[in-house]
């Protein structure tokens, strides 16, 4: 199929079997469950001496979760970029890509935050990873939306991971770049439509992020929390789309996925997007139970992240412990709220304020 992917096997349920394949594609190796995606049951095994112990957990949880026990290995590709193509592709034989999104920040192989463009992909991998997308789906005679995701290594050579035969969490960070509904046309190609548009009448413009906020405490190596939800309020503003079902006095049960809400940035250029997304996420409020917010607020000031040089060990690197990086003279939306207030009051002194959204204001600047 001219589409590169990392040295593995086919599903296995032998756990012998199982590890001596591990010894001939050699360590580290990944456990994948045959059975489903979205992270449950995969295991990263670093050497021969956890293989047994990686093997039965993993085997225990795709069990439970898909209702079978059978797992994939292949090499684990270290320090790579998780990137996967957006795809449409009607009953006429016509499949189109979208571009691409960035999902690298993710724990337990789940994502936290995904963009697009994806901020270290140029336009040479991105043309390559689109004509991968289009072959795979048209040798499989697929047709729906989908997403078809790679894992990219530091030099730029990228594998196939999987298609995701669906809409998937982060599909608005696409439609936010393209203006496409993507909801409309899966119907319209399930209704035997053929696609409005051709490959090169996509137009991507601006970018995107998305942060999944989700019922874990990033203080405790992300456990999940249930409860009740005291208070929810959602922010709002230009370029900013919350997708969620979050309201006071709900509860959160323990016996589903741990995803609250999906709060989406867009501007005219990365920068604005990474401002607004800040500015979104001091805005919001869920109180209550723990969430993923306060890394997320940390996250987008991480060097790594502004930079765009992250990769899957983001969130291992990641130390709680330690603030974000801020820079001088800039200002948040929680010290504007504090500025806001003094200045009802007839307050005025220096407030120290962090956030490149609202401009590298001085903090004189911020109370005038």
């Amino acid at each position: 199929m001219e589409v590169p992917v990392a040295k593995g096997t086919e599903p296995l349920r032998d756990a012998v079997a199982a590890r001596q394949a591990a010894k001939e594609i050699g360590y580290p190796v990944l456990l994948k469950p045959a059975g489903g995606g979205g992270g449950k049951g995969m295991r990263v095994v670093a050497r021969d001496e956890g293989f047994d112990a990686a093997w039965r957990g993993a085997t225990g949880e795709a069990t439970a979760a898909f209702g079978q026990p059978a797992l994939y290995l292949e090499r684990q590709i270290m320090n790579a970029r998780h990137v996967e193509m957006q795809i449409l592709a009607d009953g006429h034989g016509t499949v189109v890509w979208l571009g691409e999104r960035d999902c690298s920040i993710q724990r337990r192989h789940q994502k936290l935050i995904e963009e697009s463009p994806g901020p270290s992909v140029t336009e040479e991998l991105r043309a390559k990873l689109g004509a991968a997308a289009v072959r795979i789906a048209k040798r499989a005679g697929y047709v729906n939306a989908g997403t078809v995701e790679f894992l990219v290594e530091a030099y730029g050579q990228f594998n196939f991971l999987e298609v995701n035969t669906r809409l998937q969490v982060e599909h608005p960070v696409t439609e936010m770049v393209t203006g496409i509904d993507l909801v409309a046309l899966q119907l319209r190609i399930a209704g035997g439509e053929p696609l409005p548009f051709t490959q090169d009448q996509i137009e991507r413009r601006g970018a995107a992020i998305e942060c999944r906020i989700t019922a874990e405490d990033p203080f405790a190596g992300f456990v999940p929390a249930s409860g009740r939800v005291a208070l929810v309020r959602e922010p709002a503003g230009p370029g900013i789309r919350v997708d969620s079902a979050l309201f006071s006095g709900m509860t959160v049960p323990s016996e589903y996925d741990s995803l609250l809400a999906k709060v989406i940035a867009f501007g005219g250029n990365r920068e604005e997007a990474v401002g607004r997304m800040r500015r979104a996420l001091e805005e919001m409020r869920v109180a209550g139970i723990p969430t993923s917010l306060p890394f997320h607020r940390a996250a987008l000031f991480e060097q790594d992240f502004v930079t765009g040089r992250y990769d899957t060990d983001f969130v291992a690197r990641w130390d709680p412990k330690k603030g974000p990086d801020l820079p001088d003279g800039t200002v948040t939306a929680g010290a504007l709220a504090a500025v806001l207030a003094m200045r009802s009051r007839g307050e005025r002194r220096a407030v120290p304020v962090a956030d490149p959204a609202w401009g590298r204001a001085g903090r004189e600047d911020a109370l005038r």
